[in-house]
């Protein structure tokens, strides 16, 4: 297969795709295939177009010329996006590399709304298009290279985890379809003359503004903040969960920097009896080497946990059988009780459905309710309530 030559040539340790130098060249690998590819495919079109006398085409073959300069942008993107962290970035430039997808996205709708206009006034002034059979065939030939670009980033993208070029592979793949229909609206010339090639031009202008459209919601989503990804958060519960003396866990955040840039931070619940310096050892072998593992930077807060006095106990099970009348309360967490005799504070958070929090008042309506139901079995003791979302942050 020739992706698999062309990686094994020219890609030097190609499995190990969490170094970044291996993820850069990659981009390279891709970019430069992405401008030799269009570049190509623009000539051959734009001579095709202009000897037919067809706007479709041209306008096809224009688009061709925008994604070689988008490959252009990528390999600029990656570069920047592999410079070293910095004072002003202490987190690197990785998301550099979520930005130069957008400007790709950008490009490829701008190039759509040019042949709108352009296809608009190709239907209120029509001309002749001259059909023929070689620049046909190589209209054809275009599409299985659109085709194979399509495959080839993909494969890239999402063996090196890359928004651009997922987002390049769909802009091909994208490609594919508008260069078939003006294969079509081409051939039909040859045996009407109707003023096809304007309308064929404004779908195909359409498909390609759409596309940039919904490449810019996609690029979008991890600059603004997007879930984690799921097998990411099993794994570092999972991996948290296994070391000695560590009982649970909340509040697991996950801040995106850039592919292989992910910094997590979360809470480990310990018995509050436990030697100090033993779980400190503990967390710190926990925090490098599930970091090393997974190529993150991992945070562990110790939250010590208070389970075994008949006060603690009481307290709790009367907790949980007071959330059991909530449904949106999922669980939980961080349970302590502060003070002594009748000056006593139930501090605790509970894990709710976010769908509960559009209501602004509801915050205020569970807290007053869940404390008065506690009141009236422990009056002596007031509730400190905090509310978490039922999932886990991504920023």
């Amino acid at each position: 297969m020739l992706s698999n030559f062309l990686v094994k040539k020219f890609i030097k340790n190609s499995e190990d795709v969490s170094n970044i130098k291996v993820r850069e060249s990659y981009a390279n690998l891709a970019g430069i295939i992405g401008i030799l590819t269009n570049t190509l495919l623009f000539v051959i079109k734009l001579s095709v177009g202009l000897l037919s006398g067809s706007v479709a085409i041209m306008a096809d073959a224009f688009n061709n010329l925008s994604d070689a300069a988008s490959s252009i942008i990528t390999i600029v993107g990656f570069k920047m996006a592999n410079k070293p962290a910095d004072a002003e970035h202490p987190f690197g430039h990785g998301r550099i590399e979520y930005i130069t997808a957008m400007i790709v996205s950008f490009m490829v709708m701008l190039v759509g709304l040019q042949f709108v206009k352009t296809s608009f006034e190709r239907i209120i002034n029509p001309s002749p298009v001259a059909f023929e059979i070689i620049p046909f065939i190589l209209l054809l030939v275009s599409i299985f290279f659109k085709v194979w670009l399509s495959k080839f980033n993909k494969t890239i993208g999402f063996k090196i985890n890359s928004s651009a070029l997922k987002a390049t592979a769909t802009d091909a793949m994208g490609d594919v379809f508008t260069s078939t229909t003006v294969v079509i609206s081409f051939l039909l010339s040859k045996f009407t003359s109707l003023p096809l090639d304007g309308y064929i031009g404004i779908i195909v202008a359409l498909a390609i503004v759409y596309s940039g459209y919904s490449l810019i919601k996609e690029t979008l989503s991890p600059l603004l903040g997007e879930p984690p990804d799921p097998a990411l958060v099993n794994s570092i519960t999972e991996m948290v969960m296994s070391y000695d003396n560590i009982t649970g866990f909340h509040d697991l955040i996950i801040h995106n920097y850039g592919p292989g840039r992910i910094m997590a931070s979360i809470h480990a619940e310990i018995p509050s009896t436990i030697d100090i310096m033993e779980i400190h050892h503990i967390i710190d072998t926990a925090e490098r080497e599930i970091s090393k593992q997974l190529n993150i930077y991992l945070v562990i807060h110790m939250d010590p946990i208070c389970v075994d006095t008949p006060e603690i106990i009481e307290a709790r099970k009367l907790l949980e059988s007071v959330i059991k009348k909530y449904p949106e309360i999922k669980s939980f967490h961080d349970f302590r009780v502060v003070g002594n005799d009748d000056n006593k504070n139930l501090i605790f958070d509970l894990v709710v459905d976010p769908e509960s929090l559009k209501d602004t008042s509801y915050s205020e309506i569970i807290s007053n309710n869940i404390e008065k139901d506690i009141k009236s079995k422990l009056p002596n003791c007031n509730c400190v309530i905090t509310l978490d979302l039922a999932l886990d942050h991504n920023h």
